[in-house]
């Protein structure tokens, strides 16, 4: 019960919101109430395709080429496959994590998960080519050049703090059986 509690608080934070400033500020309020569920449709048009995927994802990859090419043993390889693929990908971030957890799940290095989540959300190849139309190539690649550092080390420091941190999911990898 407590658990469900903690699931659902964020949901409840954000009614409680809503509430509050749909009675102090019936305008924002109203506002509020409409952008929420402007974003909740928009979620569940694009979770269902996602959810295929994942389950296509889990089902036709086996554990074994996930562990070799992107597991804890991957090294450099891990990196530029996580790297390829997540640029390769289309959607907004929350269309990433379902299939960060079914890479998890897979025995994915947690590192490399993050890599995948971090260039999702900043380096996808269709966000590159209106970024060179809009700003420039130059403004691109210096972006580019100082976002993927940055992506990769945040990956390696968040891995090394969940494995201090935690002794639960993420502390002996990230394979089925911490789940």
């Amino acid at each position: 019960m407590k658990s469900q509690l903690r699931r659902y608080a964020l949901f409840a934070l954000v009614m409680v919101a809503d509430l509050f400033l749909s009675w102090q500020y019936p305008a924002r309020g109203s506002e509020a109430v409409k952008s929420a569920l402007d974003y909740l449709v928009e979620m569940l048009l694009f979770m269902p395709p996602i959810f295929v995927l994942v389950g296509l994802l889990d089902v036709w990859v086996p554990r074994q080429i996930v562990e070799k090419n992107v597991g804890p043993d991957s090294g450099v390889r891990g990196v530029v496959i996580s790297i390829l693929v997540a640029t390769a990908a289309a959607g907004p971030l929350y269309a990433g994590f379902p299939v960060a957890d079914a890479l998890l799940r897979k025995g994915c290095r947690l590192a490399n998960a993050v890599i995948f989540l971090g260039t999702w959300a900043t380096i996808k190849i269709p966000m590159l080519m209106m970024e060179v139309k809009f700003v420039g190539l130059p403004f691109a690649l210096l972006r580019l050049a100082l976002t993927l550092p940055a992506i990769i080390a945040t990956g390696y420091l968040m891995e090394m703090i969940l494995k201090v941190g935690e002794t639960g999911r993420f502390a002996q990898g990230a394979g089925e059986k911490n789940y």
